[in-house]
């Protein structure tokens, strides 16, 4: 686990821009680093030691012949079948390291190479002959890598910050994804808050040659359903296939230790690992804090817990610091909490195991079970169902029992569900406080993945769009940066190409039975640990947002974020204040009303902005 950063361009001082570039990401790894330059290219390399610890492993890496250079973030998990499999060709390796058989594997297959890999990764290899440079990502997104074109360069890195140093970066606010984001809590889309800084897609890679640069699709999801055995077997293979993936997923030269929750997905990971060491974190306001079931479901493994409170003043105070390793604004909460998770247990290891995408792989989202409930809602005509949500969304206070029940059945599934994150803001709302509107349309965005899956059950097509976008740009994104940004590898062995390769086979009935997710590897963990854990119903990270907004400390910090000099440039700061002042008070509805989630979507914002484009600056 690593970072890497470059560019390809001209410039006087190569060296001096790539090392500042380097700086940036040197919590992505502090164990070493190391440079390659020559007249047209420039890469950067920060390495966080996991597997051949020696220096031997250090990159960039080169072929036998020094003809092509290799800079790498991420874990090949087969690296070793593949090792054999090039040494058999006539490849000389000088070291144990992953890295190695991608560098080989390249020369050997080209851009094939992707297709063999089982792992998570970013990575790029620059032919100094050919001047071409080829990067590729894993098939989930777990690793990131951006990339932009400007001024005559390409730049690429595991994170944005690092461009931003480089003199011929143009650091420029994108304003036109602003209004996609309210409605997401993220940037749903290939584009950046950066102008002309792009992700690449997962399962994506591209060339670069000549100031051409081509994108490429190598994996595409395929949920077929077509499993044809029993519910017992469809069970006892889900337990071999996660007990694989684990098990490659623990081959490291130091500790594996383990995040743990209340759910079955950590637990299970958990007991399946059998790790040394598990860490959790809560809070001090009572149902927001896993960390009593988390100890005793540890202790009923026997297992080491370590568990940390979270203050409100500690949580509050990293903001800005965490927007910053961020990148973007990602206005999940349990972004935060990730990061304090992370701190912890980078206090102690190296590597650690975390559950996600068991849920867009094995359908565990409770939104999943929808459209098995209320057919007999649905069987009414669409039309009719259209007019009632309209006169609810319409007419209906906000908190009103059964409103966003009929503004959801007013609509179809591709109008509805655009990601497992609840609408925060309806396109109406955020053109409300946008001052130049709303735009680009969610369906924009959604309906090129749904055209994807048309003729799939609603299930399948829900998980479809949550691994283009909740998984990408949610889930994994708050993994990937706050582990790093505490030197600390992230491991999920539920997103492995064996466990997807299963995964998609399975029928609905095995993944979702109304009220009950995930069902058949809910029934492979009842097998290992207690039924307690193994069923409980799927919770969300808890964190007390709605409850510290009421506080008159934290309500007055938002309120002057709103009314700042950077709000009044977006947003009309009227509409945020009634926003702010309604949640505080109870107004407009009734005592439940809870505007914590588009309060803290747009705070959010602000402090991500205030960090990277005000006067606070970027280090």
């Amino acid at each position: 686990m690593c970072g890497f950063t470059g560019f390809i361009g001209q410039l006087d001082d190569r060296e001096g821009a790539l090392t500042a570039m380097m700086d940036t990401i040197i919590h992505r790894g502090p164990d070493s680093e190391g440079k390659y330059i020559d007249n047209d290219a420039a890469l950067g390399f920060r390495r966080l030691s996991i597997i051949d610890l020696s220096s031997i492993g250090d990159q960039p890496l080169y072929n036998e012949d020094k003809s092509k250079v290799l800079v790498f973030n991420g874990e090949i998990y087969n690296y070793q079948e593949l090792r054999q499999e090039l040494i058999e060709k006539g490849h000389t390796f000088i070291s144990n390291t992953d890295s190695e058989a991608l560098i080989h594997g390249f020369e050997e297959w080209g851009e094939k190479l992707v297709e063999r890999l089982r792992g998570m990764f970013a990575f790029v290899i620059w032919d100094i002959g050919k001047k071409k440079l080829f990067a590729a990502r894993d098939m989930f997104g777990i690793k990131p890598l951006y990339y932009a074109q400007m001024n005559d360069t390409l730049f690429f890195g595991s994170e944005i910050k690092s461009f931003l140093v480089h003199p011929k970066f143009e650091k420029v606010f994108n304003e036109e994804a602003l209004g996609s984001y309210l409605s997401f809590q993220f940037v749903p889309t290939d584009e950046t808050f950066f102008k002309g800084v792009f992700c690449l897609p997962p399962g994506h890679y591209f060339t670069y040659e000549g100031g051409s640069l081509k994108i490429t699709r190598y994996f595409e999801p395929n949920f077929t359903g077509d499993y044809g055995k029993s519910f017992a077997e469809a069970v006892e293979d889900v337990e071999a296939v996660m007990k694989d993936s684990v098990d490659m997923h623990k081959i490291s030269d130091v500790e594996v230790a383990s995040y743990l929750s209340s759910g079955v997905d950590s637990s299970y990971l958990t007991y399946l690992g059998q790790v040394d060491r598990t860490f959790t974190v809560g809070f001090d306001e009572g149902k927001y804090s896993e960390i009593q079931d988390a100890k005793e479901f540890a202790a009923s493994i026997h297992m080491k817990n370590d568990a940390k409170v979270i203050t409100s003043e500690e949580y509050w105070d990293s903001l800005s610091d965490i927007q910053y390793y961020m990148d973007e604004p990602v206005a999940d909460p349990a972004a935060i909490a990730l990061f304090f998770l992370s701190r912890e247990a980078a206090k102690h290891v190296k590597v650690v195991l975390s559950g996600e995408g068991s849920d867009e792989l094995f359908g565990g989202y409770n939104i999943y079970c929808e459209p098995m409930e209320h057919t007999g809602f649905d069987r009414i005509p669409m039309p009719v169902r259209r007019i009632l949500g309209r006169l609810a969304e319409y007419c209906l206070p906000r908190g009103t029992k059964g409103r966003g029940f009929l503004m959801r059945h007013g609509k179809t599934l591709e109008e509805r569900y655009f990601a497992n994150a609840t609408n925060i803001f309806t396109e109406r709302e955020a053109a409300k406080i946008l001052k130049k509107g709303c735009k680009p349309s969610i369906q924009k965005i959604t309906k090129p993945l749904y055209d994807r899956v048309k003729g799939k059950d609603p299930v399948t097509k829900m998980q479809y769009v949550d691994m283009h976008l909740w998984l990408v740009h949610d889930i994994l994104m708050k993994g990937d940066k706050m582990g790093m940004a505490n030197s600390l590898e992230v491991r999920v062995p539920f997103l492995d190409k064996k466990v997807m390769e299963f995964a998609q086979t399975l029928p609905v009935k095995y993944k979702v039975q109304a009220p009950r997710t995930k069902v058949a590897l809910r029934g492979a963990a009842e097998k290992a640990i207690r039924r307690k854990t193994a069923q409980k119903k799927k919770l969300g990270f808890p964190i007390p947002i709605r409850v510290w907004l009421k506080e008159d400390k934290y309500y007055t910090r938002v309120k002057e974020a709103f009314t700042s000099e950077s709000a009044e440039k977006f947003f009309n700061t009227n509409v945020l204040a009634k926003l702010l002042d309604d949640h505080k008070t109870g107004r407009n509805a009734n005592e439940k009303t809870d505007n914590s989630r588009k309060i803290w979507t747009v705070y959010i914002f602000l402090v991500w902005y205030e960090r990277f484009f005000g006067t606070v600056g970027t280090g």
